[in-house]
């Protein structure tokens, strides 16, 4: 995770902008992975902070706005989700600073390709809450305030989308 600026000494939060500005780039990061498209991702960001702007002085005051704003965006790519009324499947562009693998550099971009279909392809709680645990590394009392549901659902959400993907992935190999 990236680091985050404290508050300044006196207990003031910061203005909505200081604030914005240091966090926009993580939080594209991380809608990008939870909505599996860039403009989706735009979007829910968007969304999340023109709500996030509108309402600061309470977000602010908040124990931990991060989080709270995290939890905006997941909001506003499920509310989006179900105005649609239906399940966009995305072509994802893989963007991946990890080091290939130096007999096969192919593979991995085959491999990490088949993940991220898959990924995709969970519904949109399942999916928060695996990019929330792997990609963010929050534990689960954190990812539980993030998507305001109880701890024993990140588990079974986290249980059933790791379940979904080695079993899809398992597939892809036999199939091949």
């Amino acid at each position: 995770m990236t680091e985050q600026p404290s508050r300044p000494s006196g207990g003031t939060a910061p203005s909505f902008e200081q604030w914005a500005q240091a966090r926009v780039a993580g939080l594209l990061r991380f809608a990008y992975l939870v909505t599996g498209s860039q403009h989706a991702a735009e979007d829910a960001v968007q969304t999340a902070l023109t709500r996030a702007c509108e309402r600061w002085s309470r977000v602010s005051r908040t124990d931990d706005p991060d989080t709270y704003v995290r939890r905006m965006v997941v909001n506003a790519h499920v509310s989006s989700w179900r105005r649609s009324g239906r399940r966009e499947l995305t072509v994802a562009e893989v963007r991946d600073s990890r080091e290939r693998s130096a007999d096969d550099p192919a593979a991995g971009v085959v491999r990490d390709d088949a993940v991220w279909r898959v990924c995709a392809a969970l519904p949109p709680q399942q999916r928060a809450a695996v990019v929330l645990r792997f990609y963010e590394d929050l534990d689960y009392p954190e990812i539980a305030r993030v998507l305001g549901v109880a701890e024993a659902t990140v588990r079974s959400h986290v249980h059933r989308g790791l379940a979904a993907l080695r079993r899809e992935l398992t597939d892809q190999e036999d199939d091949a």
